[in-house]
This record gives structure tokens, sequence and C-alpha cells, in this order.
């Protein structure tokens, strides 16, 4: 997907690809380098560099980025005497190690600007300037080494640490957040930059999915160059998609799509993309003046500023803002009025007209919907769909021979080296029939605590319940009624983990895992035995894990008649033929509890439809206006917070695919469906202020005045036309996209002009004013909204 999704930002005005540098996925094993597939950080940066762009290399090594460990590989974990990023010395020369091995790669392929190659920056470290009290006075000599050591790697381009207000020269100190227009660098010989504009918010698993209106970001990228930006980059620009075990948090989910311009499928997520493309233009169309001088900033009024590039021989250009969230404004600037919507920046190129203002979209939205299709098009009963399906039981409690003994409870972490998100703990425990807890029956209580993330409890092999932390408390407690045999009783408890922790400071010693303790108490008689400091007998991982099971390929898979469903601990395989076309495909886990999937041995990644998201909450139609926080803009509450996952095209063949998953907690199989990802309707609502589309920008204004505003329809898709338009109205319209309605005044000529000039065609342009429509409100300000289907 690489080349497309790099073509796609540079068409969006993208001048340059920042990139995290991910030690564990470089470095697997201390001494053992990755650099193939999804890992070849070369070719990456040789792919930005044929499409014309320049590169961030943000090396960190530690990325946070919501990533497992925050990108740090377990080994280093167990190197002893390390603590992370302090001035400690077998971190420091670990961490240099790394570096200086990716520097290195980049020289020996001319890659850095200073070898004529499209590195342009580098970053060490990431967002310590957050944490760095906890430290001490060591984060002060360990930022001191950091910038010294960067530097020594003689790379002739500049580097950066963002949130690091001291960083010593001459490294810059750039700023990451919703807004930077604000942030000052700690030297007036350094740029203004903004390393991570954050486009939305991540997904986490029983989380709502956030989202960010184009609007705000626009506002917060001008504001940042109204102010003397030099430097902006999204974050995400495309979202993506955590496949494997790579999601952070915990919690964190598989799908990464951060509401970003470009989705998690690699499509244009439109207006958003759209709307930031004319943004760029239109800084852009400043850009002379904007190198040639700082701006001279003054406020009009309340809530309002102004600032001008004007140079000496004449260049000028000008940002006019309004900061207040409830009312629009009137500006009156050079001589000239100006309307500014609320919370917008209007951005004028030759200090006279405007080319954008940031709320007014000229861009058309794009519906996306996901049409689903069964995983077997040839099946015509239940029965045969379900004969195509084959399965192993994966054993309750211990069944492998590297199982191991020790007394009391062990921190899951320091156990599994994070090689699989599974650990059982077992105990076997005699009950005399005279036990206080067999005559309480039914009423004996298993309580277990757990450092998290989730845990499930077999008593006899037969799940008895579990528990789930959250990401914002990973922790998990239980109290499981459960009932005793008289004599042996096996209890099993599997522990697992979501995503190791990623952010915060000393976060390498966040554990995970049963430490207790773990207890029995009978409810009638109040006995307690506390079985926290017994033998406890431990096995890393799955049986299933062993067998290479997620390739497919093992001998154990049975089949038969009857298909187990809704039982806990089992593998599923089958297999499937890709769907036709090319439109991107996910496969919806509904039915599903908790577990991994496997395509044709690739991860696909965790799934978990069965954590719901809070009730409250969301809504659908979020004011762009003020402050955006990540809890501002939320959807789809009280419901899954992911069904679907994302499988590349490339890794499927036409026929003959391999499915594999397991499942923990119980699910159906036969209901798992595959979404393939089309867009057939799009709408434009644009208003007779609405200044011209960027590209037709002119600076003389009556040709401006002339032509006036245009909405535009493009069919999102190669060989598509517009086959229909559901709805056209012009004069008060109202709703939005996919629920327009006309509102008290409407031309009654609107549909059969958008038909005409649209049906048929891939785009169509269309006037939005009286001339065109003819005026049926006057004294009104009037807009056109139009609805069309693509085919």
């Amino acid at each position: 997907m690489w080349p497309d999704l790099i073509q796609k930002s540079k068409d969006g005005g993208l001048d340059v690809i920042e990139t995290y540098v991910f030690w564990n996925l470089h470095e697997p094993v201390q001494n053992q380098y990755n650099f193939e597939g999804r890992g070849d950080l070369v070719k990456f940066v040789k792919l930005v560099a044929e499409a014309g762009l320049y590169v961030h290399l943000r090396i960190g090594p530690y990325v946070c980025a919501e990533w497992n460990y925050g990108g740090f590989p377990l080994w280093l974990h167990f190197i002893p005497g390390i603590e992370f990023r302090t001035d400690n010395e077998p971190f420091k020369r670990e961490m240099q190690r790394f570096t200086a091995k990716i520097v290195g790669m980049m020289k020996q392929e001319n890659l850095y600007a200073s070898q004529g190659g499209p590195i342009i920056l580098s970053q060490i470290e990431n967002e310590y300037g957050n944490i760095d009290g906890a430290y001490g006075s060591a984060a002060k000599s360990y930022i001191n080494w950091a910038a010294s050591m960067a530097i020594s790697m003689d790379t002739g381009v500049p580097w950066v640490m963002c949130q690091q207000a001291d960083a010593p020269d001459p490294i810059i100190n750039t700023c990451n957040g919703f807004y930077c227009d604000q942030f000052t660098p700690n030297s007036n010989k350094k740029p203004k930059m903004w390393t991570e504009n954050w486009t939305g918010w991540f997904l986490s698993f029983g989380g709502a999915v956030p989202y960010r209106p184009v609007e705000d970001i626009a506002f917060a990228v001008a504001r940042f160059f109204q102010r003397g930006g030099t430097f902006q980059n999204y974050y995400m620009y495309h979202g993506g998609t955590n496949f494997g075990r790579t999601t952070g948090g915990p919690f964190i989910a598989t799908s990464y799509d951060y509401d970003a311009p470009i989705d998690e499928y690699g499509q244009l997520r439109q207006p958003k993309w759209g709307h930031l493309k004319d943004l760029h233009k239109a800084i852009k169309l400043c850009e002379e003046a904007m190198v040639a001088t700082d701006p001279t900033i003054t406020s009009p009024g309340p809530n309002l500023e102004a600032s001008v590039y004007k140079t000496g021989s004449g260049l000028c250009s000008a940002f006019l803002a309004n900061m207040g969230t409830q009312s629009d404004a009137t500006v009156n600037f050079n001589g000239n009025s100006y309307q500014l919507p609320a919370w917008s920046v209007s951005i004028l190129p030759d200090c006279k007209n405007v080319v954008l203002n940031t709320a007014k979209i000229n861009t058309a939205a794009v519906i996306p919907r996901f049409v689903r299709q069964s995983l077997k098009d040839d099946v015509d009963s239940s029965d045969a769909f379900q004969s195509d399906w084959s399965w192993v039981n994966e054993p309750v409690g211990i069944s492998k021979n590297s199982a191991f003994v020790k007394q009391g409870l062990l921190e899951q972490i320091n156990i599994t080296a994070d090689k699989s998100d599974y650990l059982w703990y077992s105990l076997s425990t005699q009950i005399q029939g005279d036990e206080p807890f067999l005559q309480d029956g039914s009423q004996t209580v298993l309580h277990v605590e757990s450092l998290g993330h989730a845990l499930r409890a077999f008593i006899n092999g037969k799940l008895a319940g579990g528990g789930t932390g959250n990401s914002g408390n990973a922790k998990v407690a239980v109290e499981i009624p459960i009932t005793l045999n008289a004599g042996k009783n096996t209890i099993d408890l599997l522990s697992l983990t979501v995503g190791l922790q990623n952010y915060g400071a000393f976060f390498e010693k966040s554990g995970a895992g049963i430490t207790g303790p773990v207890k029995l108490k009978g409810l009638k008689n109040g006995t307690t035995v506390d079985l926290s400091s017994q033998q406890w007998t431990y096995q890393i991982g799955l049986e299933g894990e062993d067998l290479g099971l997620l390739s497919g390929s093992s001998s154990q898979w049975v089949s038969g008649s009857t298909l187990p469903k809704k039982q806990p601990m089992i593998w599923y395989k089958t297999k499937f033929d890709a769907p036709a076309g090319s439109n991107p495909i996910a496969l919806d886990f509904t039915g599903m509890g908790k577990g991994e999937a496997w395509v044709n041995g690739q991860s696909i990644g965790r799934y978990w439809p069965t954590f719901v998201s809070s009730n409250s909450g969301c809504t659908d139609s979020c004011n762009y206006k003020g402050s955006y926080n990540s809890n501002k803009c939320l959807k789809k509450c009280g419901m899954p917070s992911q069904k679907l996952n994302h499988i590349p095209r490339s890794w499927l063949q036409p026929s003959g695919n391999t499915f594999v998953l397991f499942e923990e907690i119980g699910g159906d199989p036969t209901q798992i469906s595959f979404a393939t990802r089309q867009v057939n309707s799009l709408c434009s609502h644009v208003s007779e202020s609405h200044p011209l589309p960027v590209e037709m920008w002119s600076s003389n204004s009556k040709a401006g005045r002339k032509l006036g505003p245009i909405l535009s329809l493009d069919c999102p898709l190669p060989n598509q036309v517009i086959s229909s338009i559901k709805f056209a109205s012009f004069g008060t319209p109202r709703g939005t996209c996919g629920s327009f309605r006309h509102g008290r005044c409407s031309s009654t000529r609107a549909l059969s002009i958008a038909q005409k000039a649209c049906i048929g065609s891939s785009s169509c342009s269309i006037g939005v004013s009286i001339d065109t429509f003819g005026d049926p409100c006057m004294g009104v300000t009037k807009s056109l909204a139009i609805e069309a289907s693509c085919t």
C-alpha cells in the first residue's frame, strides 16, 4: 500500500512524510535485525523520495505511538541494571547502538539531505518533557547526553526533540498537540515547528470512537502559520492498522484509524482530506511573503487577530482570525470589510481577497459503507457452511512439557517476555469431605486480584468466570462463585495481556498478571483460605501457538458434522476466496467473543467485538467551535468498539486463502462475514458566501465576484459516474450529509439543474448563485446542498 498512500499524501499537498522507527520491529532479538517486508525502512524512504517528497525520520528510539512497550524490544527489560530513558549506562549504550545502526543505514544509501537524499529532519527521544520530572536531576543529564549523542552522528541535517522545552542547542524543540499556535521555541534562532497535529484520537477496546471535525483542524493549522509557524505534521495523516500484537496501551484497539485524512483502508476521508488540501494550497499562495519576513500581529477587536506578512518589495499576505466560539464577526482590514465565522481563519494571499476560510468547506463529503457478504458465496445451507470449518480444542491448564513450578504468584511480563498474550497459573488442591467449602455447597467464592489485563478462571476444566480491566485501569479483581468437589480440585487461571504499557514515567515497570491475592472464601461460615503462596504450575502461551496452528498447516485439525460453538478456548480454521474487485476488505467479527485472527499466516490483530463502549458521551454532529479534546467528539456509544479487522488485499490470493482464529471465551465463527468498503454516496453544501475553489484563485477580485462560489462533485473511485441525484436544494437547506432536508425556502429548479449538470459524468460543477437558480427568498444568504450517488 505504500506507493499509493504516499501519492495520495502528495496529492493532498504534503511535502514531508514523517515516520517513527520501531526498535522492537527492527531488532526483535538483540543483535538480530529485521528490515524485510513491512520492516524495510530503506525502501520506504526511497519510495517517498521517488514521489518527490521529503522525510522526517523520528528515530526516538522511544516512540510511544500507542505501540506495544512504546516501541522498545522486550529483551531490553532483561539487561542487568537497566533503567529506561534516564542517565543509565546500560540503557544509553543500547540506545546509542540502535540509533547508530539506523543512521548508518541511511548514510550508506545516501538518504540524508546533506547527501542529496530526502531526509531533512531526525528526532531523538519523544515527548520526554511530559514526564521528565519523575526522573529528577538524571533527566537533564540524560537529555544533554541524548542531544550530544545524536549530533555526534553527523547527519548534516537538524535534529529535533518534541515536547522538550530545555532541548539543548542546536537541537530544535517542537510542539505536539491539538493546537500549537501559542508555542514558541526555546531560542529565537530556532524555527517554530509542530511535529504532531492530532487529527483525531486513538481507539481503545471498550471505548467509543473519537473523531475531530476538519473545520477545527484547519483552524488550528491556519492559526499556527498565522503566528509564524514553519513546519506542521499531521498525526496521523494515514491512520492504518495495528496488525499482530503491536498495539500498546494496554487496551489499544487493532484499528488505528485516528480519523485521519486517509483512512485505515487507504481511502480518502472526505471532506477532511480535500479541505486540508485546499488549506495547504491557500497557505502556499502566501509562501513567498511568509518566508521573507515575520508577521506583524494586531487585534482589530475582541477575539480577533490580524497577521500581516509584508516585505519591502511590496509582497503582502494576511491571515484574519476570529477566535470566538459563539458569534461571527465583521473585521475591517486595509479599508475592506470581511465576515469571519466564529472559530475560523480567513487567508488573504494578496492582503485583499479571501482565498479560503477554514470554516467553509468546498470539498464534497463522501459517505463510505461496508457491504457484508458471507465467507462462502456458494453455500446453500448452514450445515454445508459448517462442514467447511475445522477446529482444535486448546487444552485448559497445563499441557506443555516446558511448564514449571514456583512457590507463589509471579508477575507475567517477567515470565513470558511478551512471547505470548497468555500465561497459565495452575493449582491442584485437595478438599476433604468435611471441609466447610463443601458444606457451603455452591457458595464458595474464588477471589482473584491481578495487575491485568484480563483473566479467565477454570475450575476442574470448566470456565467459571473472569474479568477484564480497561484503558483507564488495567487491574482486575474478581469474585467468582464456584463449586468444589470432594477430593482433588484443579484451579486454572489464564492471565492475558492486551498490549503492554507504552507511555508514562517508568512505564516498563508496569507489571501484568496475577500477583494476588488468590483466595477461597466460604460464604456461610466466613472461612478464607489464601492460595497465593502455594506451589503454582506455570505455562507460557498456548499449546496451539507451539503447534503452529496459526498458519493452518498442523495435522491436529478436526472436522466433522457438529462444529463446536459458543465454547471457550477453541481454534477454528476455514478456507475462503477473496471478494471480487479492488475495494478494501475487512472481516466482521460479529458473533465472536475475543481472540486473535490470522490470514495466510499473517496476524490481522486482536478482535474483541464483545467489549462494548459506554452508552453516554457521543454525538454525531460535534460542534467544531472551541477547543477540541480527546473526549469532545465521540460516536458509536453502546456499541462494539471495533468489530471490523482490515485485511490488506496484498495478503490475499484470489482463492484458497487460509483463515485461522483463536477464540478465548466462546463465539460462533459461522457468523463471521466479509465487509468490502464501498463508496456510492457523496454530498456537498456550499453557500453564496463561500470563496471560489482555491484552484481558481485569482488576485483579480472583479473576476472572482463575477464567477461566484462553485459546488463541485467528484466520484471518489475511478470508472464511477454520477448515476442519480438523491437530494438538491437551493435556498435554506438544513441537515447534514445523508440527511439533508429542505428549509423554509427552496428553488423549484434545483433538482433538474443538478440532474442535467451531473448525471452520467464522473464530476460536475454548479455555480452557487441566483443567476443559476433564481431567487427563492430575497435578502437571505442562500446555499446549495446536493447528495448524489456514484456507480
